[in-house]
């Protein structure tokens, strides 16, 4: 048999992690439409109100119960600009205006020692706020004190500017207002006692210096004094001609030494090329020498006289030997230049040594003479050094006590207070705007993230976007709650027959028109109506599709195929039974084994009540012979099956009949168990035309549905009516 296009095998539904499905196809992020997350919200609206209100709850009981407290706040400027009443430099310099001092001036304010000052000032040591009166330890007392100061202080630098938020938190409005003011009114008093023994300070120790300094000025000025007496230098001078000849002995040395280093390195270079196995033809005071050249000619053209003869002539030819021999001459008189050469210039070497040494003795002595005449001098030079420096110190020290004895009461703070805190008269905590805030974000998160975890864990099928992206296969269709569409009634298989124009048959009508065109290649004269669990609704769908296809004229045969719980023979039972059983075992012709409807006139083949047995009915050739027969002689043939998952017949079926439709409980029937169902009926090559869901709350479809056709109902429930066509 043809099957029906499968996008994705079901084994990949089964084992696949369920999707988040809003009753609508999935769209791009660019896409969103907003009435998919209305949809999912009215879905869930119970448990989202309970999250929220819990967290609203939550928040307002937190809200009241936290203690109420204040915040006042302090204004403090740290200000270069100073008024200087006395030009000289203060002591204690000012704070630079420099943006690091500020940060620096706030961690001072936030600084135990300054909670200490504070809470000694007011005696905050008796507060209950601050300290527990029953602590019998002072000193415990008094550290729990500072810390609870700490802890409610609060300062802050104003964005970039010069200014200082100074606040702290108490349960007392004027108490807030007066410790704010404190700590403002005791940074300022610590600045300017910082300055004061600042000042004091070096005021005592520059007097004392002084009386040290005068001391040693007297004492400086009179041994200069007595040095010109004692060596007689009341108008001595040095000896510049002395001078001036140490100067010129001094360039005349480092010319002769530069000199004996020039003529050592020549005679050096000369005899390391001796020692390398030159002749000294190469070397380059023999390279100069005239008389060399002179010879190193006549030898050029000598050997080459000597080459020629060779070529020509035997040893022994007598011009060939007085050739060589004159050769030989040659060479020993270019030994002897360059020996001469070497020897001038060890001589020349040894007459600079001599004259460096010379010039080096004369400048010894001058120096020696300069240092006699001079000594004198350079002690006495360094007596009125010492005297002068004396005398500077002492004049500078002095200056500087007078500038520093005007400063005394002079002392400014470097910051001032631009604004004292009042007493405030809102709450600074809780904050119950904030807290509402804070109190409705987090119920619409928790709310939100409540609904998500809900959708998440729903393992039922809802929406027909459930069924075609989740197990992959068309939806046919949704069966209405009777219910939800007409109040008060009670049968579903009598509603269809006495109401025939009311929106329940019409879902039928439809899905019997999907089913018989889902292919239009084929002819689809038998259908097998199954669900993978019990209790989802296959008979009643079975029987509500038979009768609305006889009751438009159609001649259907309803076979009841489920053998352990026959369920159209059990709503009939004043029909006869077990045609079915009878007309596959031959003992009667289908036409007599077959009961007629008197409601629609639709055949019904029933089973007996106990109908369980081992025997493959369904699989026999007998049973395929009685359905082909059916199908010659009926419109439809509609077969209300056994579940898929507990049963074999079904599977059996599925496999000789035209179309296989699956039914689904709405919101109730696990997709992993329909999806476990679609993947066996596939295996078996059964055309399965698709899922329906049964017993639809329209109301609650209508509002949460978004996507589906029963999302519209309240737009055309107006096409249909209730009334009654019978009678």
């Amino acid at each position: 048999m043809m099957q029906a296009p499968v996008p994705v095998p079901y084994a990949e539904a089964i084992y696949a992690e369920p999707v988040l499905s809003t009753g609508a196809p999935r769209k791009g992020l660019g896409q969103l439409d907003p009435r998919l997350f209305l949809a999912l919200l009215k879905r869930h609206i119970r448990l989202f109100a309970i999250a929220v209100c819990s967290v609203l709850v939550a928040t307002a009981a937190v809200t009241l119960l936290l203690p109420h407290r204040y915040t006042a706040t302090t204004k403090i400027l740290l200000d270069p600009r100073k008024e200087h009443l006395a030009s000289s430099e203060e002591v204690l310099s000012s704070l630079p205006a420099e943006s690091t001092v500020v940060d620096t001036e706030v961690e001072v304010l936030n600084s135990p020692a300054l909670a200490r000052r504070v809470a000694t000032s007011l005696n905050l040591c008796k507060d209950p706020e601050f300290a527990r009166p029953s602590t019998k330890d002072a000193t415990r007392r008094f550290r729990r004190c500072v810390d609870k100061l700490t802890k409610s202080l609060s300062v802050r630098r104003a964005s970039l500017t010069y200014v200082i938020n100074l606040s702290f938190t108490s349960k007392s409005p004027a108490k807030a207002a007066q410790i704010a003011n404190q700590f403002a009114e005791v940074y300022l008093a610590q600045q300017i006692e910082a300055k004061q023994d600042a000042t004091a300070t070096a005021s005592d120790w520059f007097s004392e210096r002084l009386a040290e300094l005068r001391k040693q000025v007297l004492a400086d000025d009179a041994a200069v004094q007595q040095y010109k007496i004692d060596n007689n230098l009341q108008s001595a001078a040095g000896s510049s001609l002395t001078e001036q000849e140490i100067s010129s002995d001094n360039q005349s040395l480092s010319s002769a030494r530069v000199q004996v280093a020039e003529d050592q390195a020549r005679l050096d270079t000369a005899l390391a090329q001796l020692a390398g196995g030159s002749k000294g033809d190469d070397v380059g005071e023999a390279l100069a020498s005239p008389v060399i050249q002179h010879l190193r000619e006549q030898r050029t053209a000598l050997s080459v006289k000597v080459a020629a003869l060779q070529n020509d002539f035997r040893p022994g030819y007598p011009p060939l030997d007085r050739a060589k021999s004159e050769l030989a001459d040659i060479d020993d008189q270019i030994g002897q230049e360059i020996k001469r050469t070497i020897t001038n210039l060890e001589a020349k070497l040894r007459v600079s040594q001599q004259r460096a040494n010379a010039i080096a003795a004369n400048l010894a002595g001058a120096k020696g003479a300069l240092t006699a005449n001079s000594r004198a001098m350079v002690r006495l030079n360094e007596l009125e050094r010492n005297a002068q420096a004396s005398r500077t110190l002492y004049e500078s020290y002095l200056n500087r006590y007078k500038e520093i004895s005007s400063q005394r009461g002079l002392a400014q703070a470097d910051a001032r207070i631009v604004s004292r805190a009042d007493p405030p008269t809102k709450l600074s905590s809780p904050s119950i705007t904030l807290n509402a805030a804070i109190g409705g974000v987090l119920s619409l998160v928790c709310g939100s993230i409540a609904v998500a975890l809900a959708e998440l864990l729903r393992s039922g099928l809802q929406t027909s976007d459930d069924i075609t992206q989740e197990l992959h296969v068309k939806a046919l269709g949704a069966i209405p709650e009777l219910g939800s569409v007409a109040r008060g009634a009670r049968s579903a298989i009598d509603f269809v027959a006495d109401h025939r124009l009311s929106a329940f048959p019409e879902a039928f009508r439809s899905l019997r028109v999907s089913v018989l065109g889902m292919d239009s290649g084929r002819v689809v004269r038998s259908v097998a109506i199954t669900s993978a669990l019990p209790r989802e609704g296959k008979s009643t769908t079975s029987i509500c599709l038979a009768r609305t296809a006889a009751l438009q004229g159609w001649r259907v045969l309803l076979i009841d195929c489920d053998l352990r719980r026959p369920g159209i023979s059990g709503m009939f039972p004043e029909l006869p039974r077990g045609g079915l059983l009878e007309a596959v075992a031959g003992d009667r012709p289908l036409a007599d084994a077959v009961v007629r409807d008197g409601v629609s006139g639709a055949d019904f083949l029933l089973l007996p009540d106990n109908a369980g047995t081992d025997q493959d009915i369904f699989g026999s050739e007998a049973f395929s012979r009685l359905l082909s027969e059916a199908k010659a002689r009926y419109d439809l043939v509609i077969l209300d099956t056994a579940p898929v998952l507990p049963v074999a017949d079904t599977r059996i079926l599925a496999q000789k009949v035209d179309a296989v439709v699956c039914i689904a409980r709405w919101k109730q029937t696990p997709r992993r168990a329909v999806a476990h169902a679609l993947r066996i009926l596939e295996s078996l090559n059964a055309n399965t035309v698709g899922v329906v869901l049964t017993r639809v709350d329209m109301a609650e479809q209508a509002a949460t549905g978004y996507g589906d056709a029963e999302y519209y109902f309240k737009y055309y429930k107006d096409y249909y009516t209730s009334r009654s066509l019978v009678g």
